[in-house]
């Protein structure tokens, strides 16, 4: 067959111009950033035409993407399971030799992989709670999602919240140890703090407390916070809210790794964690704290709101390279 001559710049404007109507707006915006990636490959290997784009060529890109952008295991396979996606499009308009898309390699995660590494970046999160905020707003996953995001909490912390925790008035939330009535929490009372909250956020506490939430106490007496008909959430229940609502075919209803939806096992609510790009809430707290990093809060402000040391927090939680690190301190000396 013969390729019709496509410039990777180009191609990435055609590829986000065809598929607007289906994406969200931050759907664009990741893509072009992941594939932003590839188009500025291309131009220091003078690649001009894609119509050049080989099974090599490619494996020698995500080796530079790699290396580049020190990116950890799940990184590297959710910016290459995009340029799957891309690649496949670009079949389709006779840009690239056919079924070059299967020859696309990403890491494949196992159970053994540093989770340390793994977090969820902030635009694919903006497009979970884009998707709970327009389909189930105010319902007890919008609000969990929300707010494990928003404070940078621990499953176990969201977990023990009352009602009574919460002060609308001057907008934050207190988060307390309480072994005696089931609900200890990590550092016990070192653990105890004031969170800030968003006028957002307690926007949605406030329609989840007037509209949506049970009347409901636990077997203490107390009022949680985040309740379903029965009591108190189970820490597993807003565990499980994370891996079923951050698989990429919830939220923006495609697969970045080559499934057909409707057969995929992993569409099973019980086996949402079988996804590839579902994550766990602690992914969810790195995602957060690294996005509040690369936004240039600074350390101790992340550490005291998140819980951590700032030790911790450098050696464990920044997932920032250090190609990142030093744009940002140029952008705060240039200003």
């Amino acid at each position: 067959m013969s390729l019709e001559p496509l410039e990777p710049q180009e191609a990435l404007e055609l590829y986000l111009l065809d598929r607007e109507s289906e994406l969200s707006k931050a759907t664009q915006y990741s893509h072009r950033s992941r594939i932003g990636h590839l188009v500025r490959w291309c131009g220091e290997q003078e690649i001009n035409n894609l119509n050049e784009l080989t099974g090599r060529r490619l494996q020698e890109y995500r080796l530079w993407r790699r290396e580049e952008g020190n990116l950890a295991p799940a990184s590297e396979k959710t910016q290459m399971d995009s340029i799957r996606v891309f690649v496949r499009w670009l079949e389709s308009m006779d840009a690239v030799v056919p079924d070059l898309s299967t020859k696309v390699l990403s890491p494949s995660l196992s159970p053994d992989d540093d989770v340390r590494d793994v977090l969820i970046e902030r635009d694919e999160m903006f497009e979970v709670l884009g998707y709970l905020s327009k389909y189930q707003y105010a319902s007890l996953p919008h609000v969990s999602l929300f707010l494990l995001w928003h404070t940078m909490m621990r499953v176990g912390a969201a977990h023990a919240l009352d009602v009574s925790d919460y002060n609308p008035e001057e907008q934050y939330i207190e988060v307390k140890h309480r072994p005696e009535t089931g609900t200890a929490i990590k550092n016990k009372e070192r653990g105890e703090r004031f969170v800030a909250l968003s006028d957002h956020i307690c926007s949605l506490l406030d329609d989840w407390l007037v509209n949506k939430r049970p009347e409901v106490t636990d077997e203490y007496g107390r009022s949680p916070l985040l309740t379903t008909s029965q009591g108190r959430v189970a820490k597993s229940t807003l565990r499980d809210y994370c891996y079923q609502y951050t698989r990429p075919c919830v939220y923006s209803n495609e697969c970045p790794h080559g499934k057909v939806i409707n057969e995929c096992p992993a569409t099973d609510r019980d086996q949402a964690a079988r996804c590839p790009s579902s994550v766990s809430p602690h992914a969810i707290r790195r995602g957060s704290i690294t996005h509040s990093l690369s936004e240039d809060v600074p350390y101790r402000v992340v550490s005291d709101r998140a819980n951590v040391s700032q030790s911790v927090l450098e050696k464990h939680y920044d997932q920032r390279s250090e190609r990142e690190k030093m744009e940002q301190r140029r952008k705060y000396f240039e200003e």
